[in-house]
């Protein structure tokens, strides 16, 4: 099945449903981005941290190269990582995730996070404490970067994940080009309804990242809840005969916010973009708004990269939304 698309601020078509590869382990998501492709999707969700994009690359390019689809019809997402926050650092991150993913453009590239790390061949600079070292980089200096990207032929779209309504509203007033996404933590206990709104006025669509609650996560804890085993998403799940990752899903898509849900199964995958047939009722589409705990759900908070991070001027997470 194949997704349907809503158009960006730039006029480009965004599948709403697509393939995340956080997570992904080496050796299982080139074959889980070749079955996605298979199963109808274009738009698989990438970036330098994650470091699998020379996996993800060889699925797409053997896919491309096979006839199965063309790279024009894809639509590939990549982040720049924290390391390179400079502005004269950007270029640098997208050329080596280009070379991983084998690919002469992308056609969404995000900052990853608004707050830098220290500069290095380290993912996450740490000093003896263990704790994660920054930098003061301006976020609006590393956006300004991505701009000068768009003056070449690597970029189509620009945008910012794990930005707050704060942060975004001075993009929009100091850069020069609107941001097309905003991609974020979103689910059911961390539904972003206010952040949603903010974006959709500003004409910014959402992705949702973690929409299952990352079930997978390495933290998780034996007690947290789980938002698939929920007894009422369960229960609406029965009622349409699909799955609680399918009801979670289309929660977001009929939201307006586009989705990508990770999986390496074969079956889920198929399954995750298999929600274009069906419609939530409003009152369902409430009982599931009604899972909301504001911060107290969020999952992806980084704190475990110590009080550094957590201080930061950019830090993200410390406004309600």
């Amino acid at each position: 099945m194949a997704s349907k698309t809503v158009k960006l601020n730039n006029g480009k078509e965004f599948p709403l449903v697509g393939l995340g590869t956080w997570k992904a382990p080496e050796g299982q998501v080139y074959e889980a981005v070749k079955v996605a492709i298979d199963a109808g999707y274009r738009h698989i969700d990438c970036a330098f941290a994650y470091g699998n994009e020379a996996e993800v690359g060889r699925a797409l390019n053997e896919a491309i190269s096979g006839g199965k689809v063309k790279r024009e019809e894809l639509f590939i997402t990549s982040k720049l990582w924290n390391t390179y926050h400079k502005r004269e650092r950007v270029g640098l991150c997208l050329d080596i995730t280009l070379k991983a993913l084998g690919l002469q453009y992308l056609d969404l590239y995000l900052i990853h996070w608004p707050l830098g790390y220290e500069e290095g061949d380290e993912k996450f600079p740490k000093n003896e404490k263990g704790e994660v070292l920054v930098s003061d980089i301006d976020y609006l200096e590393t956006y300004l970067g991505l701009e000068d990207l768009l003056k070449t032929s690597k970029v189509k779209s620009i945008g910012v994940s794990n930005f707050n309504s704060q942060q975004i509203d001075r993009i929009l007033k100091e850069a020069n080009v609107k941001p097309v996404v905003n991609q974020v933590e979103c689910h059911p206990y961390l539904n972003q309804s206010k952040l949603i709104d903010f974006c959709r006025q500003r004409d910014i669509v959402v992705t949702a990242y973690s929409p299952l609650g990352s079930p997978d996560r390495p933290w998780a804890k034996p007690d947290d809840p789980s938002l698939l085993e929920e007894p009422k998403i369960k229960e609406i799940a029965k009622k349409y005969n699909k799955s609680s990752a399918q009801i979670l899903i289309r929660f977001q898509v009929e939201r307006g916010v586009a989705v990508i849900p990770k999986s390496v199964t074969k079956d889920r995958i198929i399954s995750n973009i298999n929600v274009f047939d069906f419609q939530l009722t409003p009152e369902d589409l409430k009982a599931i708004e009604s899972f909301d705990r504001g911060n107290e759900g969020r999952i992806i908070h980084l704190g475990w990269n110590g009080p550094i991070v957590v201080n930061h001027k950019y830090f993200p997470f410390n406004i309600p939304f």
